[in-house]
């Protein structure tokens, strides 16, 4: 998914587009020519450009096989309308020169009877393949696999090898031509090795000599998520799918897995401000479907603010006999929900780089609970320390029992950040059992649920040491 972009950021088409539209008006047959060295990124930034019917007719002018490279780099709301807009050949034939992955990707996109009947416009075999991955969720492994990859037999020598991929690389499009995969006599996968290996291995030697045979492989059905995992952790350009009998049905590639870090990447920062996940670009998203992803999640934690006032009710005869407690709960509240943040979004991010999983939920906890009782220490003697400074100095007149109020404050952050950092922390675990997405464990759903326990917590304190002298 390519965000739309300002003309001023893309100085290259800006200086050729001009040039490319004369063109199109006057000799559209030359612009192929004319392109040539153009990158299919370069021709989709003057492609955005355009009218939505200039894109169509500068689409048509570039050989088929050109044109779907630069449809696949185009705007995702701009390539959607003009497949929806474009006579049904024409996108059949552009779609048909996608890679496997990237045309399932395209006709998710657009609308469903539209994509239906580009996916009857295609040849057989590029229809057979379409309708295959189209059965799979987008956010697996089998949604974001490619069948165009390069597989022989483990009996196969390196010399026919080599021939094969040279004759597969002349043949046609290859996406995954880097990774070579080795199969057994009975068709599942046995081995993999790159292509810098087979062209590094000796004359006469197997295939089964020379690949790996420790193959790290997913199944179609796993989440997008893990696929990004494993090609992180074993430094993968590629990781092979295969189904529950061994035999090889695609391969995740690289940069689909980039997309795929960016788009959860994305998701998570999204939820961790408090609102849905968008599913569009912000510049393209409605404004009432903007409404209802940031609407849910406020109203929430508008209702969550209201058992802040019943707290704050339940203790109102203690704040009417001393009111100066109410100078301190913005302190209070604001170190709970600011400790208990930091632990969901540290615990967030340590789930999904698969430091920590749901097992390790008690080695967080002993860590936290320490962590919080001694940051809470440290700012309650700044919170108990402003206090008495302020009394010796004379700036504010606490009474004669300002140490005891000062200790309550103290006391009190003590233990709101404490239950703050052990609460963030743990959250996340909880709506992970629940199979829930941890980020939506968002700094301002925790600060919510921090804010009443700190009062909570606060009032207690201030009971516990006040009753007698100022309450």
């Amino acid at each position: 998914m390519t965000p739309a972009r300002d003309p001023q950021d893309r100085p290259l088409a800006a200086l050729v587009a001009p040039d490319i539209l004369e063109l199109l008006e006057e000799s559209p047959g030359a612009i192929a020519a004319e392109v040539e060295e153009l990158h299919p990124a370069d021709l989709a930034d003057v492609a955005e450009l355009m009218s939505r019917a200039q894109v169509a007719q500068f689409l048509a002018a570039l050989p088929a096989a050109r044109a779907a490279d630069v449809l696949e780099y185009l705007d995702e709301e701009l390539r959607t309308a003009v497949l929806e807009e474009m006579p049904t050949a024409q996108a059949s034939a552009l779609v048909s020169q996608m890679t496997p992955d990237d045309r399932t990707d395209v006709l998710e996109e657009i609308d469903e009877d539209v994509a239906e009947e580009i996916v009857s416009g295609l040849p057989a075999d590029a229809r057979a393949e379409t309708e295959r991955l189209r059965q799979f969720d987008p956010d697996t492994a089998g949604g974001l696999m490619t069948t165009e990859f390069v597989s022989v037999s483990s009996a196969a020598s390196v010399d026919d090898t080599l021939e094969a991929v040279r004759a597969l690389a002349r043949s046609g499009r290859k996406e995954a031509t880097y990774a070579i995969y080795a199969a057994d006599e009975h068709g599942r996968l046995a081995g993999v090795l790159s292509l810098r290996e087979l062209l590094g291995a000796a004359p006469g030697a197997r295939i089964a000599d020379v690949a790996w045979t420790e193959v790290v492989s997913v199944g179609p059905d796993s989440h997008r998520q893990d696929v990004a995992q494993l090609t992180a952790n074993y430094d993968l350009i590629a990781v092979p799918v295969v189904s529950e009998s061994g035999h090889l049905m695609g391969v995740v590639t690289v940069d689909d897995v980039i997309d795929v870090i960016q788009e959860e990447q994305t998701e998570d920062i999204q939820r961790l401000g408090g609102m849905e996940a968008l599913d569009e670009p912000y510049t393209s998203i409605g404004f009432w479907q903007m409404i209802r992803k940031r609407g849910g999640w406020l109203t929430v934690l508008f209702v969550g603010q209201f058992f802040t006032a019943s707290a704050m009710q339940s203790f109102g005869s203690e704040l009417q006999k001393a009111l100066v407690l109410s100078l301190f709960i913005p302190l209070i509240v604001s170190s709970g929900g600011n400790s208990g943040s930091q632990a969901t979004s540290m615990i967030i991010r340590a789930m999904a780089l698969g430091e920590v999983t749901l097992k390790d939920w008690w080695r967080v906890a002993l860590r936290e609970l320490p962590t919080g009782l001694t940051l809470g220490a440290l700012l309650g003697v700044l919170g108990f320390g402003r206090i008495v400074v302020w009394q010796r100095l004379d700036l504010w007149d606490y009474g004669e029992h300002y140490v005891l109020l000062a200790m309550t404050v103290g006391l009190a952050v003590v233990g709101v950040v404490a239950f703050g950092s052990l609460i963030g922390s743990m959250l996340p675990f909880l709506l992970r059992r629940l199979g829930l997405d941890p980020a939506s464990a968002s700094a301002p759903f925790v600060a919510t649920l921090v804010d009443v326990t700190g009062l909570i917590i606060y009032f207690m304190v201030a009971v516990l040491l006040l009753s007698g002298t100022l309450l």
